[in-house]
């Protein structure tokens, strides 16, 4: 059974780095041209962007992720971004979602460098059997089976050694609980960690200003 997953992580994953390095240009002796073009093509990696090409360049890079074939709710993909330069990082069940992820990324528009350190995840029947029941657990209990209706489920479950870790996004610190706890009670788990960050949604603030 296949499901796809979500960058509902996108609110999670514009994790950004700014490094000016300030410039000796002007006080240092020529260098050799090929130490210049080296220099060249490492200032062009790291050049600063205006914050609407930053902008833009994010949620490209985000619609580039979501569109991995592969890529489903047994991964989690961030990335962090310093100047043109995009790193990579996160947990994946299948290496052509890591590979996929640095071929779409690195051929953006804007993106002069990608640094992928992705994991790749064991393969292991125990922690795929942890991770359909897993699935089950959460997304078929009623209070969390809202999230089963989105097409690309918000609740990320990355195991590792039957080790659960939850991603992602949910609406309520009610719903995170409830996660947990589901996960927590599938057997023969070695602990959960619940790292889902609560996100209110436009509905739910609206029914509390009602």
């Amino acid at each position: 059974m296949r499901y796809h997953s979500s960058l509902a992580l996108a609110l999670l994953l514009a994790l950004l780095a700014f490094s000016f390095a300030p410039s000796a240009a002007q006080n240092a002796p020529a260098a050799p041209p090929q130490q210049n073009a080296a220099q060249d093509q490492s200032m062009s990696a790291n050049e600063s962007l205006s914050p609407q090409s930053q902008d833009k360049l994010i949620r490209e890079i985000r619609h580039q992720l979501i569109l991995l074939p592969y890529y489903n709710v047994f991964d989690n993909l961030e990335f962090s971004l310093n100047g043109r330069t995009v790193t990579l990082t996160g947990q994946v069940v299948q290496a052509v979602t890591k590979s996929g992820a640095e071929n779409a990324v690195k051929h953006i528009e804007g993106v002069e460098k990608v640094i992928d350190n992705i994991e790749v995840l064991p393969p292991s029947d125990m922690d795929d059997r942890i991770r359909r029941q897993v699935y089950n657990a959460i997304y078929s209990y009623g209070p969390l089976f809202k999230y089963s209706d989105i097409p690309v489920p918000p609740i990320h479950i990355i195991v590792r050694n039957a080790r659960i870790t939850l991603v992602g996004v949910v609406d309520s610190e009610s719903d995170k609980n409830y996660a947990g706890v589901r996960a927590n009670m599938v057997p023969g788990t070695f602990g959960v960690t619940n790292n889902l960050r609560v996100i209110k949604s436009d509905q739910s603030e609206k029914k509390k200003k009602k």
